[in-house]
């Protein structure tokens, strides 16, 4: 069985905003969601900036007293899967054989780190929700929309660090495609941006500091004066099923699926290798899943989070992968706009790349004044790009040398 799979409804909390639409109009525009942190005290921290999730109402989507029992992403979850499971416009009385795959890099952070300071000061008894395990988890996002949306198909979560959504998204494609399941809701949901994540990437020397004064400047995939990555929070999911499916029920159709590799580095715990060959195998891979020739695609959203190991590995792994067409390629990194948001990144970047099918339009890599040595592709600098687009590539690298790659394509009868 090899069915055809489309994509027929999207849902996105962003530091851009949590409406497709508007989200998709800021980042044509160029504008950035990198903002000051207001959530919490970062006095003592070096890094004072993030991509904060903005215009986010949980109301919408559950009880206040049901919102205290849970952390951040897993709201952020429920919002998107519940946006993009009502953009579908399914049949909700079709329910067992819907999955729900979402990926988290992390988890509750936020809960984790507060409960923690709990039981230090006031003890196990006072200091420790009854809810504390349960809240934290990566699979009660997948959970959470599962119970309130009434799908009783697959639900779990890929944990994958900043791969982890676009696993999850290959994952349920090659389930339907397959015939495992019929439909699935599948992307990621992460928010890290709190004291602990912050100061643990910050001791890592992975984020940007040099730009706390200028915070829309911060993130700048690619240019030689970026000195690490901005943190993000959200969450992105799509509405995957079969081809026969959607046209039965006059679906409004954003784009298919079509490929997906996955490959892992086996070289270092946060470095990627400089090799490339892990990034090489994942996009070869998915190529080989799309059955397409490489020449097929249009446009990259890079995984290029703006730290020079990734970066340059990237740039020289689509030069190997795509030979003399990575010239006619147009690529570019979002997250210039948004930050990084871990283990929601592919699932957003997924919905960018859907919108570039539909729209004819490459978002920009803002910030990209002054590239680096290597990096001489088109990087689609500071400006967006109207070009008829009908293939896109879309890449994720994560800490463990997880790499995962998808490629969606214009649905044509």
């Amino acid at each position: 069985m090899n069915r055809r799979v489309v994509v027929t409804g999207l849902g996105i909390v962003s530091p851009l905003g949590c409406d497709c639409s508007v989200v998709w109009k800021s980042l044509i525009e160029g504008k950035s969601g990198i903002c000051n942190i207001d959530t919490f005290d970062t006095s003592d921290l070096p890094v004072k900036i993030a991509g904060m999730v903005k215009d986010f109402n949980p109301d919408k989507y559950i009880e206040l007293k049901e919102q205290r029992k849970v952390d951040n992403f897993i709201l952020y979850a429920l919002a998107a899967a519940t946006d993009a499971y009502n953009d579908a416009n399914f049949n909700k009385s079709i329910s067992d054989n819907v999955d729900i795959i979402i990926g988290s890099g992390i988890g509750g952070l936020q809960r984790l780190y507060d409960t923690s300071i709990g039981l230090y000061k006031d003890g196990p008894r006072r200091g420790v929700s009854p809810f504390f395990i349960p809240s934290v988890i990566g699979n009660m996002a997948s959970g959470l929309v599962a119970i309130k949306l009434g799908l009783k198909g697959a639900s779990y979560c890929i944990t994958s660090a900043c791969a982890s959504s676009s696993h999850a998204i290959g994952e349920a494609f090659h389930r339907i495609r397959n015939g495992y399941c019929d439909y699935a809701l599948t992307g990621g949901a992460e928010d890290v941006v709190c004291r602990l994540g912050v100061a643990g990437f910050a001791s890592a020397k992975a984020l940007s500091t040099k730009y706390n004064d200028t915070p829309s400047k911060a993130s700048r995939p690619w240019d030689k004066d970026r000195d690490g990555f901005v943190m993000g929070q959200g969450s992105g999911i799509i509405f995957l099923e079969t081809l026969e499916s959607a046209i039965k029920r006059n679906a409004h159709i954003y784009g298919e699926i079509i490929g997906y590799g996955a490959s892992c580095d086996a070289y270092h715990m946060t470095s990627p290798d400089p090799s490339a060959h892990g990034a090489i195998s994942s996009m070869q891979k998915a190529i080989k899943d799309a059955n397409i020739a490489p020449n097929n695609i249009d446009y990259i959203n890079a995984h290029g989070t703006s730290t020079k190991l990734g970066d340059v590995m990237e740039i020289d792994a689509i030069k190997t992968v795509f030979g003399n067409h990575a010239y006619n390629l147009l690529v570019s990194s979002t997250k210039s706009s948004t930050g990084h948001l871990l283990g929601a990144a592919g699932a957003i970047e997924a919905i960018f790349s859907l919108q570039v099918l539909n729209n004819n339009i490459v978002p920009p890599t803002i910030n990209l004044d002054n590239p680096d040595d290597g990096c001489d592709l088109n990087l689609t600098p500071n400006v967006a790009i109207k070009r008829n687009i009908d293939c896109v590539m879309s890449n994720s690298f994560g800490f463990g040398g997880a790499n995962a790659t998808l490629i969606f394509k214009k649905y044509n009868n």
